[in-house]
């Protein structure tokens, strides 16, 4: 008896110990804004942008100054965020999925969400995915790891969107005429299109804090991809955010979002999980300065959406989780979004993919070590339409930034830069122009090939861009083909297509998170 008692015993230590071992697993928040510029929050310096709770979230945690996306444009800096790696290796190139795209993100690729289903996490996407619908909603994110997803699954501007602002004020900007009306999608089907811009942030945001509190309430560490369709144009905002900045449209879409990520951090905290919660907070690429005022803006950097330029690819990034991440910390370390999955992954004992390439690096150095050092020291650039004949189009090491090529994009008169402007095409720079990032971030002065610091510097960026290029392989392109018959549609078949595909199958109020 008592030998049964002490085995009992030792068993129900071992319970406690592995239960704890289960609670302590972090709770992943990932954050993700849609064309916004490192200079468009308060706390990256912006004089009239109201964005509070990030500017909280900043000083209670970490902001970085020298963190990239992996591409200037949509789709392909998605999917790099999501699988580690450069968007070349998974064939997200060249350009954007649209509405009407064959391809997608290929269901061999290793996303965030299915290697933390693998060590028990609850996954969630709430937003816009861009990595393609395809023929019976294939390439969804319920197809790719996550649980539950609700969401547009594309940039809104990629089907017609006559009313923006509250109450049934026009759009400005324009969005595309010929594809059918916005589709939201909760899982693997259509519940409202058109999706009404006025009231989609509050169902997003109702959707992602309803997540997180059923799952917290389940005891089952989560993984939230909360990816707004803000700041895109054209720029929306409900009732309660029209009118309500000095930075006109712009302003009131960032003060949507904005809200949206106070009310996450709020359920986090009420659901008793905050203390036990890594948020991520970036960016997909840089401001479309073809929209002007109403596109965002880079700040001090150089150019914006579209280019490999500071403006095109460097983005503001917070990270935050209380006792491990140490507040009001500022970081100028080297970092990007295809480190997320391996920092991800080291936090929660998921296993990195050993039979692919990861381009990411583990970030925990920078995150849990106050003024820690970061593992990487190289970042490498591609355009929006990589060429594989051409491959890179800049590397950077250190503080040096080498560009092979450069070309303009998603921009044009009256911006006084013509580097930028869309006219702008392919250029190849030789001898390569080699800035020193440290004390010019704004691409202005150039270092002098004749100088020895460029002689000694190229050397190097060569030889590394050479070793990289090797192993750099491109894969076939996922961004290949379109067919209309593909646009999504709540009423298959229906006549005339595809301006018959409207309905609202809703189950829930507009207040109400979706019954996941």
């Amino acid at each position: 008896m008592a030998a049964h008692c002490t085995v009992l015993a030792a068993a129900l230590v071992f319970l406690a110990i592995a239960s704890r071992a289960v609670q302590s697993t972090p709770n992943i928040v990932l954050l993700f804004a849609d064309d916004l510029g490192y200079g468009d929050l308060g706390c990256y310096g912006h004089p009239t942008s109201h964005s509070p709770n990030l500017d909280k979230m900043a000083a209670e945690g970490l902001r970085f100054t020298q963190f990239y996306s992996a591409s200037p444009v949509c789709s392909p800096s998605r999917a790099a965020l999501l699988t580690g790696r450069y968007q070349i290796r998974s064939g997200i190139w060249p350009g954007v999925f649209g509405a009407s795209s064959t391809g997608g993100l290929p269901h061999n690729e290793t996303t965030i969400a299915e290697g933390l289903k693998k060590v028990g996490y609850a996954t969630g996407m709430v937003g816009k995915w861009h990595l393609g619908v395809g023929a019976n909603n294939t390439y969804l994110p319920v197809n790719q790891g996550f649980d539950h997803y609700l969401g547009i699954p594309f940039s809104h501007d990629m089907c017609p969107c006559a009313i923006c602002f509250y109450p049934n004020q026009s759009c400005f900007d324009g969005c595309r005429k010929g594809e059918a009306p916005c589709p939201l999608f909760m899982d693997n089907e259509i519940v409202q299109q058109p999706a009404d811009l006025t009231t989609l942030t509050q169902r997003y945001t109702d959707a992602a804090t309803g997540f997180i509190q059923k799952s917290a309430a389940a005891k089952t560490p989560f993984f939230l991809y909360m990816a707004y369709q803000h700041t895109h144009h054209p720029q929306f905002a409900g009732q309660k955010f029209r009118n309500s900045t000095s930075r006109g449209t712009m302003g009131d879409s960032l003060i949507e979002m904005d809200d949206s990520v106070g009310q996450i951090f709020a359920a986090l905290k009420a659901s008793g999980v905050d203390d036990n919660t890594f948020v991520f907070f970036t960016a997909d690429n840089g401001p479309s300065l073809t929209r002007h005022v109403r596109g965002g803006n880079q700040g001090l950097l150089k150019c914006g959406k579209g280019t490999t330029y500071e403006g095109g690819q460097r983005e503001p990034a917070l990270a935050w989780m209380p006792g491990k991440i140490a507040a009001g910390q500022i970081t100028h370390e080297l970092a990007g979004t295809v480190d997320v999955l391996p920092t991800v992954f080291k936090l929660t004992g998921a296993e990195i993919p050993s039979d692919r390439i990861i381009d990411g690096v583990d970030m925990s150095s920078i995150l849990f070590t106050e003024q820690g050092k970061a593992i990487r020291t190289h970042y490498f650039y591609y355009p929006k339409n990589p060429e594989p004949t051409i491959g890179l189009y800049g590397i950077r090491n250190n503080q040096y930034k080498a560009h092979f090529y450069t070309e303009g994009s998603h921009c044009g008169p009256p911006y006084r830069d013509e580097d930028c402007w869309s006219k702008t095409g392919q250029k190849k720079q030789d001898p390569p122009i080699l800035f020193n990032l440290l004390i010019d971030p704004s691409e202005r002065y150039p270092i002098s090939p004749k100088s020895d610091e460029y002689k000694t510097v190229m050397a190097e960026l060569n030889q590394t861009a050479t070793e990289f290029s090797r192993t750099a392989v491109f894969r076939g392109s996922e961004i290949h083909g379109s067919s209309a018959a593909l646009q999504p549609c709540c009423k298959p078949g229906c006549k005339p297509f595809p301006g018959c595909c409207v309905c609202n199958k809703l189950p829930y109020s507009a207040r109400t998170s979706p019954p996941w």
